[in-house]
């Protein structure tokens, strides 16, 4: 299925941002262009079930094959946040990115967990600017506009698509065929507190390790595992709105 995927710049150097669940490619608003400014050619996709893209069947390898069919392989970076990065690991050895970053990838989550995290999700399809304000109290005025024009879009039959109360385990064992690193980020203290998705990331060779918020800050209900940030370095070959 071809997505519809938002770009930013015209670089010769690819980067794929991944949006998470009740998310669109509208999340990346300031990241996409200041990776663009950086030299990228940024692009961005709506997951199947998610912004302009089309709607059917859900699943990881569905929204892995999605990917396939509506982007170049072999970007210099991919980006992964939240399901975004358990898509970006099924896709991981046929999209082939010299670097991939997972910012809270949801490559496991327990099955105990499934039915309350997917009510969660679902629930936010009624939000309003009062909910997602309580809900992320740091967020500024854009984020909170691109959250409600997401979950406008969103389809919540995507939740339980995912958490469907199967045990189910996408953790990368050898990411891109040839790992040549893989780093887990210590955390600064006071950085972020238990149950709370950590508000900035650093992603080397983008932007000189200048620190830049990738996502909105907020809790992630339902969708976490361990390690928050991990980049990976690959040896090669290793009612619509506008965008």
């Amino acid at each position: 299925m071809k997505l519809h995927v938002r770009e930013w710049g015209t670089g010769n150097r690819a980067a794929v941002l991944i949006h998470g669940i009740t998310s669109d490619s509208n999340s990346w608003w300031r990241f996409g262009p200041d990776l663009a400014a950086r030299g990228y050619h940024v692009l961005a996709p709506d997951l199947r079930g998610h912004g302009l893209s089309p709607r059917g069947e859900y699943g990881p390898e569905a929204w892995a094959e999605d990917l396939l069919d509506s982007i170049p392989t072999s970007p210099e970076l991919a980006l992964g946040h939240s399901l975004g990065g358990l898509v970006l690991a099924v896709a991981l050895e046929r999209l082939r990115p010299a670097r991939a970053v997972y910012e809270d990838p949801a490559w496991r989550v327990r099955p105990e967990r499934h039915a309350q995290a997917g009510q969660e999700f679902v629930a936010q399809k009624g939000w309003g600017r009062e909910q997602v304000v309580a809900a992320n109290p740091r967020w500024p005025a854009g984020d909170v506009d691109a959250k409600l024009e997401a979950l406008q879009c969103w389809d919540p039959d995507t939740a339980p698509a995912v958490l469907d109360g199967a045990s189910w385990d996408y953790t990368p064992a050898r990411p891109g065929g040839a790992l040549a690193r893989a780093a887990r980020r210590p955390q600064r203290p006071g950085a972020t507190r238990p149950g709370r998705a950590p508000r900035r990331s650093r992603i080397r060779g983008a932007g000189r390790g200048r620190r830049r918020a990738l996502d909105p800050p907020g809790r992630l209900r339902g969708l976490r595992s361990r390690p928050r940030r991990v980049v990976v370095e690959c040896q090669p070959p290793c009612a619509a709105r506008s965008s």
